[in-house]
């Protein structure tokens, strides 16, 4: 079974790679524990890179960017060590609030 009939231009094959190396780059929890600045400016620089060569709209660059705000927010909160405001049920996390 072939998955990809069609093949991606250049320009959509740039555009996935470039949002796969920024969603990885969101996800990397050694460096968002270790700095949380530097992960935060990561995230920015490469959603700003990806503004500035016209490989995301500025609705995808402004939602990049939320993102990466909100996730240096968690960061700084400590949710890599302890949920905040949650507790964990197995693999549901349930909200302590009721």
């Amino acid at each position: 079974m072939n998955a990809f009939t069609n093949r991606l231009t250049p320009a959509q094959e740039r555009r996935l790679c470039a949002l796969d190396a920024w969603y990885q780059a969101l996800d990397d929890i050694a460096l968002r524990k270790e700095s949380p600045d530097a992960y935060h400016e990561e995230l920015l620089r490469q959603s700003d890179e990806m503004d500035r060569l016209r490989i995301v709209s500025w609705q995808e660059w402004r939602d990049l960017r939320i993102k990466a705000d909100l996730a240096f927010l968690r960061a700084v909160a400590g949710e890599d060590y302890h949920r905040v405001g949650q507790v964990s049920d197995g693999d549901v996390a349930v909200d302590d609030q009721g």
